[in-house]
């Protein structure tokens, strides 16, 4: 009889366990993050405290969507979710993370968590200094590169997720890294077309570590810097003619009219010349038609990883022929670089596109923005 009845309470308590599991459905959803210029991903959160990433553009014209499921670490005895509906379930917060990109960095720092930082692809390339810091104190490993990542490695290491950067689905290290029960999640900040897009990206990062409310406080103040700059510089009756770019091989390689950096020129007041062209990538264009079109350049941005006149004119005479080579009026990003050579453009310049445009400004408008010591463009030496 007591057997029996110890038998019958066991029952009960174990059905009482399994009535507090709670079935979540990506479809029950309660809340969704305001995401007002990225078009790449979406967050919705369930009335579980479930959040709910789905990545849609992972790289350029994908035809793959990847959904993640995000759950308190609190949580996960109580939660039931179907599996065939994520690309991964993670417990957040995250203590232990291997991101793939340098534009990953930035975030993480602001979110004050590059702590959780444990390895990264290419460390050399990494220009700030915290994150420098940490790697040279052995506290960030090197993984090889993006590439061919060394999964061997990164399984040792054993985060609790890789933030992947690809540019298609075939990556067989990340394949490797996931049937070890590591998940791998995309990240597609840099498919993003204008400069609010990439940066709105921090909201991406910020549900790994349950700091959803900081990444909004730091994206609003980058939104109304760079806003604030670009208002500015419309008040001014100025328009420059801008060139961009430089020669690789016997191309010059420029952005297109409807690329991010396109955007930027436009928005700090001035002429783009090939702002009426539909790529939102780069062009492919002769040096005769770039000559043509644009020896009475007033400005000359980005061209390429030149940072003297003397290199430009050892690299090519004919870039002698610009306006804006005779008048120095040629300004680059190659010259600010971290302690390993890394520039710092290609890091931070997508987390913070408030400090471009304000370069821009200074250069094009100095009037308006006389003390501005600039970030990343600087005259050529």
């Amino acid at each position: 009889m007591r057997k029996a009845i110890f038998f019958l309470l066991f029952i009960c308590i174990c059905s009482c366990k399994q009535s507090k599991k709670e079935a979540v459905s990506s479809s029950v959803l309660s809340q969704s993050t305001n995401i007002d210029y990225a078009q790449g991903f979406t967050i919705e959160r369930t009335s579980s405290g479930v959040t709910i990433i789905t990545v849609s553009s992972p790289w350029p014209e994908s035809e793959d969507s990847f959904t993640y499921a995000l759950v308190p670490k609190e949580k996960l005895p109580t939660i039931t979710l179907n599996r065939d509906e994520y690309s991964a379930i993670i417990g957040v917060p995250i203590k232990k993370m291997v991101v793939t990109s340098t534009t990953h960095i930035p975030a993480l720092e602001a979110l004050e968590e590059a702590d959780k930082l444990t390895g990264f692809p290419d460390t050399e390339y990494v220009s700030s200094s915290k994150t420098r810091k940490r790697i040279n104190e052995g506290l960030v490993q090197e993984l090889g590169n993006n590439e061919s990542l060394n999964s061997e490695m990164v399984i040792a290491l054993n985060p609790e997720v890789v933030i992947g950067f690809s540019i298609n689905r075939t990556n067989k290290a990340y394949e490797t890294i996931q049937r070890s029960n590591i998940p791998v999640v995309y990240n597609g900040d840099w498919t993003e077309e204008t400069p609010l897009g990439k940066a709105e990206w921090i909201k991406f990062f910020a549900p790994f570590f349950q700091k959803e409310q900081k990444a909004d406080s730091i994206f609003k103040t980058i939104e109304n810097n760079y806003n604030n700059a670009k208002a500015m510089a419309k008040n001014t009756a100025d328009k420059p003619k801008v060139l961009s770019g430089a020669l690789y091989k016997d191309i010059w390689y420029l952005p297109g009219g409807k690329s991010w950096a396109s955007k930027f020129i436009e928005d700090a007041n001035a002429e783009y010349l090939w702002k009426n062209t539909d790529s939102n990538g780069s062009l492919s264009l002769s040096l005769e038609s770039v000559i043509e079109r644009a020896k009475d350049a007033d400005f000359w941005i980005s061209p390429s990883q030149f940072g003297s006149y003397s290199e430009l004119k050892e690299a090519n005479l004919h870039y002698t022929q610009f306006d804006a080579f005779s008048n120095k009026k040629v300004y680059t990003y190659a010259n600010s670089k971290g302690e390993t050579g890394g520039l710092l453009f290609f890091e931070l310049a997508p987390n913070r596109p408030d400090l471009v445009l304000k370069d821009l400004i200074h250069i094009f408008h100095p009037e308006l923005l006389p003390n501005y010591i600039p970030t990343f463009y600087k005259p050529l030496d």
